[in-house]
């Protein structure tokens, strides 16, 4: 379960807000030299008020005029206009977790994926000063962040490429957003963050991860940057990002400090002292997270399931949970993926391999939590889908039965979770070197229908160990008692910062934060700009 949970100090419990409005998601990096099995590992989650689902998107050829729409809405915190843009000839095969909503912003939207070339991408937020957001056009013109992150893995080959092409297209198209995100892409060598700005000026900055570094996003940072980076491997950025900085006087270079993105860009919160790495946090920071993982070092999938799935992290707000696999010379149909339905203090990691050629429908978009389903009927086109069970629910359900005696039940339900996924990582050296025979043998179809198999039996597995896990959990909490039913009246909490539902021991999402243990304190990340 990770390093004991870290007190905050006092000041912090009286905080409401640190940062402005947004949709969150963390995500890990650990560069392959201080990984068990040489491999860059990319994980984390997605915090949206969404459904979620797994999908696989084909490699495609397009026609010399095809185009995409990017962009935002009106209905933007910042409203902005929809436009299209030329579609390249060629696209990648990738897989992603997709989402169904964040205001302004049309579905699908796009949180973590990986490419056919092991180019892996997740975007999490980073929020600009409030003079940038401020400052925003209004209509605002751009790619948005998951616009971003589609584009890189329909078309970079490599983590490098994938900076160099949100730069061309933010150069070309603009930049669009609700306040500031970071991009974080990475391959089997190395990994990058990418912090776009608001303010329609067309400011970003990007640095390179190294494999022996571990970085944690929530939110993204960059520190200390070269003035002259253009010269540099290890960071790219606009070519105003120096000299914009100076001209607005938030970096005076005949000063004693040295150029720094987050002191120069990032969201301040007047009269308090944040630093990068440790501000805008639930339980743990930037910081005390990365050291938790570098105390794993040498760092395996399993350690990473553990430290996505720690309840400081894992609640309500997750939406699902991933860890990608990133080796070097790998061939594309075993690019491994693990996925967990919802968040997976609640859900068991499923493994994936980019060789699968179909979700179950168990696996792909529902109705639930989706955009406009209270006040519209089903698509008649999705009946059969719809009718099928949503894995994403049933492990909610699996959160919120764990959650209300969480001494008594978070325990016995990770335990179970754990083990699930140890079976399946027990079976991939048979199952990987026997696709990966048939590949060399010239039989890639069996290798993936193989693959597909094999995914799709632990999903079904996965489904019957949540509904046996719902069962066993309310019929215990009957027949012991336990049962309690609400006492409020509105059955949806007071909008984005409220306490979500969780399974931290001795914290009550029903209790304003100066009446938590100290032990159980959380930054509350929600504010609205004046």
């Amino acid at each position: 379960m990770g390093p004991p949970l870290p007190t905050l100090s006092l000041a912090l419990l009286t905080l409401t807000s640190l940062i402005p409005s947004t949709s969150a998601s963390y995500a890990f990096y650990v560069g392959r030299s201080l990984t068990a099995q040489n491999a860059t590992l990319i994980a984390g989650t997605g915090e949206e008020v969404s459904s979620h689902w797994l999908q696989i998107f084909p490699a495609k050829d397009h026609s010399p005029n095809a185009t995409l729409t990017v962009g935002v809405t009106k209905d933007a915190v910042l409203p902005g206009a929809l436009f299209q843009i030329p579609q390249v000839p060629h696209t990648y095969r990738y897989m992603s977790m997709e989402y169904s909503d964040f205001e302004g912003f049309p579905a699908p939207l796009t949180n973590g994926g990986v490419n056919e070339k092991g180019v892996a991408v997740r975007d999490v937020w980073a929020n600009s000063r409030q003079e940038l957001y401020d400052m925003t056009p209004n209509p605002q013109m751009g790619l948005q962040y998951s616009d971003l992150a589609r584009v890189v893995l329909e078309r970079a080959s490599t983590a490098r490429e994938g900076v160099e092409i949100i730069g061309d297209m933010i150069a070309k198209y603009g930049y669009a957003d609700y306040g500031g995100n970071t991009h974080l892409i990475a391959d089997a060598n190395e990994g990058w963050v990418v912090w776009e700005f608001s303010g329609g000026k067309g400011l970003w900055a990007a640095e390179r991860l190294g494999p022996d570094v571990v970085r944690v996003l929530y939110p993204g940072y960059i520190e200390d940057f070269p003035v002259d980076f253009e010269h540099s491997q290890d960071y790219m950025g606009s070519s105003n990002i120096v000299s914009f900085a100076v001209e607005k006087g938030w970096w005076n270079p005949h000063g004693s400090e040295p150029f720094n993105i987050f002191n120069a860009y990032g969201y301040q919160v007047p009269g308090e002292n944040l630093t990068a790495r440790d501000g805008g946090n639930k339980y743990m920071s930037q910081a005390a997270l990365e050291e938790a993982t570098l105390a794993m070092v040498p760092v395996t999938e399993a350690d990473m399931r553990e430290r996505v799935r720690d309840p400081r992290i894992s609640d309500d707000e997750a939406g699902y949970g991933q860890v990608v696999s990133l080796f070097q010379d790998m061939d594309s149909d075993m690019i491994r993926v693990w996925n967990a339905p919802t968040g997976s203090v609640a859900a068991p990691f499923i493994p994936w391999w980019l060789g699968v050629e179909s979700i179950p429908p168990s696996f792909g978009e529902h109705r639930y939590l989706t955009t406009g389903a209270s006040s519209s009927f089903l698509n008649p086109d999705f009946q059969l889908q719809e009718a099928s069970k949503f894995a994403g629910r049933i492990f909610k359900r699996v959160l919120y039965y764990m959650c209300s005696n969480p001494n008594a039940y978070h325990p016995m339900v990770t335990d179970m979770f754990t083990k699930f996924e140890n079976r399946s990582a027990t079976d991939l050296s048979w199952i990987e070197k026997s696709a990966q025979t048939l590949i060399s043998s010239g039989e890639r179809a069996n290798a993936r229908n193989f693959l597909e198999f094999y995914s799709h039996t632990r999903a079904g597995e996965a489904l019957d160990l949540g509904r046996t896990l719902t069962e066993y959990l309310n019929s215990h909490i009957e027949l012991s008692g336990s049962w309690r039913n609400p006492i409020e009246s509105a059955i949806n909490d007071a909008g984005e910062g409220a306490e979500t539902v969780n399974c931290l021991v001795g914290f009550d999402p029903d209790q304003p934060a100066w009446k938590q243990p100290s032990n159980a304190t959380r930054r509350r990340r929600s504010v609205i700009r004046e």
